[in-house]
């Protein structure tokens, strides 16, 4: 936000000088990032008055002109149409730095003899002073400044150039830095009055306006002026813009921008007679409509999008840019004048969908207080009247849906001391905020306070104490110790979690990488055999850097196997890797799911080569293995069931199941990579990868380790065979065994089929351990769980203990 001092003195008496002010803003928050200087190189440049104009003895096309300096007076060659008798002027000495306006560069002035005669010095044209780009004819100065004063102090200005924060709208505006600077210098704030001679007819009748999007715009208001001349902006209203970085246009347009760089509150003016009904209608867009914009581009629109109509059209799309259809024009008679209210994530979506970004739309997407809308339209439609000679009717139209009363925010000193570490007196804080334009009434225990109309980011007392400190100055909070002790951390359970995890698999050789959350839809596409695109389609960016780069990650696998096949080029030992990241799921709403996702995976030789043997490679059971051990660590018992995956070898893959009381969740898969999708990465051999979603794993493992004592008495050891069933599960053998609480351990140690077990069946081979807590276990009594256990395997499996 660029703010000229001379603009800023129309509200606040500023005495500082460029810099103290800047550094001022600066610890208050707001980092001026450049100073920009008028008239800095006008030295040698003084106010003249022409006293005289005669002809050129050698050329008809130049003039001499007699200039009184205050002590003397100088006659100089001048070929400008505009030369006047008793005109103020910018008088040039030789010496003086001006700009050649046909290079563009800065050249000092020197004597010259033009056409024989003597010319030390020159009547300057803006362009030379390096003010616009005007240099039809010299620049004419007000009558009342004094002769002989050195320009720089008539014209000269200092702008700040301030990065405004993102919570802070309103200083996006003259008047909004006015407010800090008052506060800041210990002056007072003086706007001038807004007079509106309403001399027209009345307004009720001729516009009717409706919110059919309340949600979308809390609050619309319009002016009406009739009888307008479009024409060039006066000389003073043209130089504040060009200051501020804005190119002037024509008298409306220049007070829209005007006003909203002053209020910051951005308006928009319509063609009044070019609106279909005399109506305005506040909606959400037609998807697929296609607008003209202001820019003379067609775009299209999508039924989320905020639109302004008429009785028949989009008009404008509102917060961004108006349409060509009811553009004022150099023919426009009658403007109706919009200041509105938009939802900031409405405008912000809108602004980057259609990848338009206007000065109404970084405003709004900040954020606006909708109460700044009736004094901006009030001094706009006032200037409109005065400089476009028209006549205001009478009254203003206000939909106002979303009107909330003021916010009483409760404060103490004691409050302010315990957050910023020193203390104020409630008088302190009362002078403080009212600076500011805050009130603040005493209630007996502290004072409650409510913000000024067009602060929007005050919601809380921690946000006033923030204005306590910002204007007495962080830099003045003296360094002490803490008064309180500090409170206990408390980590995340998802961060705690993850920690756990990034050391458990370290602990088994992996190492962590971190890919881009953004990816092309090929890569996601090569996830499944056959390739094909994911379903439903992932979140798309809506302006991508690179093709490569065009839609949010739904899966960590696209990295891991990218990464895989890169390292795969000069590694070729055993390569573990695994990544702790966000996905982005398509829900049907707006916004995907984020869940955190643990993806690993393992390829090459399990280990290095040896005389002492260790062949084989990674496989579906290392990724098991990994998994299991890994979730053990963190006392999760799982379990392994069917899963059909596409991007997974089918006969080689396994749903993880985790039980936990009533509660079972499928939390991951685990499995080999199929072939065609390793070959689609250019990866080579088996690839064994495990897939955990952190969010369904977290509340089985978030409980607290508990203590086991170590057994005091010998355990009992016997082996059993059993001959089941082909399609009996280790897993159902082991949910029985397991639900015998004198059996502490099971473990199976041979798997057999062929003669002579029959056809059809298996033979499973256990050894297990019988242990009580409380004294030894007698032969008989492991002998009785034994028997009960094999007749409820036979009962449940049909199974027969193998002789």
């Amino acid at each position: 936000m660029k703010v000229p001092l001379s603009w800023l003195k129309d509200y606040v008496d500023v005495t500082l000088p460029a810099a103290e002010l800047a550094r001022r803003i600066t610890l208050a928050g707001f980092e001026v990032a450049e100073i920009i200087t008028t008239g800095g190189s006008w030295e040698n440049i003084i106010v003249g008055r022409i006293t005289a104009v005669n002809p050129h003895p050698n050329a008809d096309r130049l003039r001499l002109a007699t200039v009184d300096l205050g002590q003397r007076q100088e006659t100089v060659v001048c070929g400008a149409p505009n030369l006047n008798v008793g005109d103020k002027i910018a008088f040039a000495h030789s010496g003086a730095q001006l700009v050649n306006p046909y290079n563009g560069q800065m050249e000092e002035l020197k004597p010259a003899k033009i056409r024989g005669v003597v010319s030390r010095g020159m009547i300057c044209s803006e362009k030379e002073l390096g003010i616009s780009e005007s240099h039809e004819g010299i620049l004419v100065l007000k009558p009342e400044v004094e002769i002989g004063r050195p320009l720089v102090e008539y014209l000269g200005d200092s702008v700040l150039d301030i990065d405004v924060t993102a919570n802070r709208p309103d200083c996006l505006s003259v008047v909004g830095i006015a407010h800090e600077t008052a506060a800041l210098c210990g002056r007072k704030m003086h706007i001038p009055e807004i007079a509106c001679e309403e001399s027209g007819e009345p307004l009720e009748g001729r516009i009717t306006i409706e919110i059919s999007a309340p949600d979308l715009c809390p609050r619309y208001c319009a002016s009406l002026i009739t009888g307008v001349t479009i024409t060039d902006s006066p000389a003073w209203l043209q130089e504040r813009l060009v200051a501020c970085g804005q190119r002037p246009i024509n008298n409306i347009v220049d007070i829209t921008n005007y006003v909203m760089l002053e209020y910051g509150q951005p308006l928009h003016s319509f063609d009044y007679d070019r609106l279909k009904g005399h109506k305005i209608m506040v909606r959400r867009a037609a998807g697929g409509e296609k607008f003209y914009t202001l820019d003379e581009v067609e775009r299209e629109l999508t039924g989320d999008m905020l639109v302004i109509g008429d009785g028949e059209r989009t008009v404008a799309i509102a917060g961004v840019m108006g349409g060509l259809n009811s553009e004022v024009t150099g023919s426009t008679t009658n403007i109706l004048l919009e200041a509105a209210s938009f939802k900031a994530t409405s405008i912000h979506y809108t602004s980057r969908r259609l990848g338009l970004t206007s000065e109404a739309s970084t405003r709004f997407e900040r954020g606006i207080s909708a109460g700044l809308t009736i004094p901006a339209l009030r001094h706009a439609t006032q200037l409109i009247a005065e400089l476009g000679g028209g006549k205001i009717a009478r009254g203003i139209i206000d939909v106002y849906p979303g009107k909330k009363d003021p916010a009483l925010i409760p404060l103490t000193a004691a409050k302010v001391r315990r957050v910023l570490g020193v203390g104020f007196s409630q008088e302190q804080i009362v002078d403080t905020l009212e600076s500011l334009g805050f009130d603040c009434r005493g209630d007996g225990a502290g004072i409650k306070v409510t913000a000024p109309y067009w602060r929007s980011d005050i919601n809380q007392d921690v946000d006033i104490i923030e204005e306590v400190a910002r204007i007495n100055g962080y830099d003045k909070i003296p360094m002490t110790l803490l008064a309180e002790p500090v409170p206990p951390q408390r980590t995340e359970p998802i961060i705690g979690l993850k920690r756990k995890i990034r050391r458990g698999l370290a602990g088994h050789g992996f190492q962590e990488i971190m890919s881009y959350t953004l990816t092309g839809l090929d890569m996601l596409s090569n996830l499944a055999a056959p390739a094909r695109p994911p379903e439903p389609l992932p979140a798309r960016v809506v302006n991508p850097m690179t093709a490569d780069q065009e839609y949010l990650r739904c899966s960590l696998r696209a990295g891991l196997l990218t990464t895989l096949a890169n390292n795969r080029r000069y590694e070729e030992g055993g390569i573990r890797l695994f990544e702790l990241g966000r996905i982005y799921l398509p829900t049907g709403e707006s916004l995907p799911a984020e869940p955190e996702v643990l993806c690993g995976i393992m390829s090459g030789p399990r280990a290095e080569r040896s005389w002492l043997g260790g062949d084989g490679t990674f496989d579906f059971h290392d990724a098991k293995g990994a998994i299991e051990s890994l979730l053990g660590q963190l006392d999760v018992n799982v379990t392994f069931e069917k899963s059909l995956d596409a991007g997974l070898h089918p006969a080689r893959q396994a749903a993880v199941v985790v039980q936990g009381g009533e509660r079972r969740e499928t939390i991951g898969i685990i499995g080999e990579v199929h072939p065609a999708v390793a070959a689609a990465f250019e990866v080579t051999g088996t690839v064994g990868l495990f897939e955990i979603n952190l969010m369904a794993l977290l509340p089985f493992a978030a409980g607290e380790k508990t203590y086991r004592a170590v057994p005091r008495f010998p355990g009992s050891y016997r082996d059993i065979a059993l001959v089941v069933d082909a399609g009996v599960t280790h897993r159902q053998i082991l949910d029985i065994i397991s639900s015998y609480p004198l059996i502490t351990g099971a473990e199976l140690f041979d798997v057999y089929s062929g003669k002579p077990v029959a056809p059809g069946k298996k033979s499973l081979a256990y050894r297990l351990v019988y242990q009580s807590t409380t004294h030894t276990l007698t032969d008989a009594e492991v002998n009785n769980v034994q028997e009960q256990l094999l007749e409820r395997m036979a009962r449940e499996l049909g199974a027969i203990l193998r002789s």
